[in-house]
């Protein structure tokens, strides 16, 4: 009796293990699958910030086993920074493509004024993200080296186009690429960021695309006078 009641109580604990293991990678969809649960995440943080995003809601969306989205992040948290740095990697390979302009600095400022014009544009989401994260004051992104990483070539590429716009005196000197850059995609970012309001508060539509126009011309305006040398 006793042996069968050691037995027994051995089987319960052998099948708690097996209930416990996590899901197996479903190999080749692995990724698949992945993808859907950062862009069923990435859709519930850009509306709901960081506090009001549900894991549930999440899992419901994208139709995974709660397990399988936490066999794949660990937790709400680390799907967030994955969530930013997926949003990260996009603006990446988007500012890595900036380079010198054939010699034509001010062509440069253009392409890179216009390129984090349309980016903001169309990165709603990103900016979602950004509200919430500054709400924290970064706490997420900070433990994410990725993230830290996303302008070191882009910085790198604006200061040589800043030296070779000094050399031909056609830009001032001493313009630090750092500070440009936040000024630059500022200038953008805030426009998106609170176009409703805005155009509410002002009584003026600054999401017709006339207005947007504009606005382009306007950033590209401002920046190039602050570039220009002094008369």
């Amino acid at each position: 009796m006793p042996t069968r009641n050691l037995r027994n109580k051995d089987a319960v604990v052998i099948r708690s293990r097996i209930v416990k293991t996590p899901p197996k990678k479903p190999g080749r969809d692995g990724e698949r699958t992945r993808q859907r649960i950062l862009a069923a995440a990435s859709n519930e943080f850009a509306s709901k910030g960081y506090d009001g995003a549900r894991i549930d809601e999440i899992v419901r969306r994208c139709r995974v086993n709660k397990n399988l989205l936490y066999y794949y992040f660990g937790s709400k948290e680390k799907l967030f920074v994955s969530v930013l740095e997926a949003a990260y990697a996009d603006l990446r390979r988007r500012q890595d493509a900036f380079a010198p302009d054939d010699g034509q600095p001010e062509h440069a400022i253009r392409r890179l004024v216009a390129d984090l014009f349309h980016y903001w544009r169309e990165s709603e989401a990103f900016i979602g993200f950004l509200t919430s994260e500054n709400l924290y004051k970064a706490k997420h992104i900070k433990k994410s080296k990725f993230a830290a990483e996303a302008y070191e070539k882009l910085i790198e590429s604006l200061s040589d186009v800043l030296e070779a716009g000094a050399r031909q005196g056609v830009f001032r000197k001493g313009v630090d690429p750092v500070h440009l850059y936040i000024s630059i995609s500022g200038l953008s970012y805030k426009y998106f960021s609170n176009q409703y309001t805005l155009s509410s508060s002002l009584g003026k539509d600054l999401t017709s695309e006339e207005a947007l126009k504009t606005r382009l011309q306007h950033v590209e305006e401002m920046v190039l006078g602050y570039l220009r040398p002094a008369a």
